[in-house]
């Protein structure tokens, strides 16, 4: 079947305080309707610090309900590009560096990742990326010990 793929990124640094828990990156499906579900594909997170003894940054791949803080409610709006496919409207909304944390947030993935110029790229394997439920979505959220800057990407279809 074929698809239309999509991403998101921070366009830009994300700072984040020592010990706060903070959503970088989201994206939520049918910003006006609850039509569809969010399949994340890929998403890749790096950090711009220089000290080589600094702690590591606890990263989470997160569902999120968007009960509340839906992107765009305390957080800045990012653009969606259409990286392939047949162009469809789809509804989706995206949003960086959430003042506000969504809720419910639900971890699936978590790693330790050094903020000394720390990067990860991760690509799910075919027929096992995470899918969410209709009108929800995806949230990178990190918590860093020391203040750094953190930078986004996520890759996703429609459900």
């Amino acid at each position: 079947m074929a698809k239309s793929g999509y991403v998101t990124s921070t366009e830009g640094a994300v700072s984040l305080s020592a010990a706060t828990a903070k959503s970088i990156i989201g994206v939520k499906s049918g910003a006006t309707t609850a039509n569809h579900g969010v399949d994340l594909k890929k998403w890749r997170v790096s950090f711009d610090g220089v000290s080589a003894s600094a702690v590591p940054v606890l990263v989470e791949v997160c569902l999120a309900t968007f009960a509340t803080n839906a992107p765009g409610t305390n957080s800045t709006s990012t653009t969606i590009d259409q990286a392939y496919g047949r162009h469809a409207s789809t509804g989706f909304s995206a949003a960086k560096g959430w003042t506000t944390e969504p809720t419910v947030l639900t971890p699936l993935e978590e790693l330790l990742l050094t903020p000394n110029g720390g990067t990860i790229f991760y690509d799910y394997p075919l027929g096992e990326s995470p899918d969410s439920a209709l009108g929800e979505g995806f949230v990178v959220r990190c918590t860093a010990p020391a203040t750094v800057n953190v930078r986004a990407t996520v890759w996703f279809e429609r459900v």
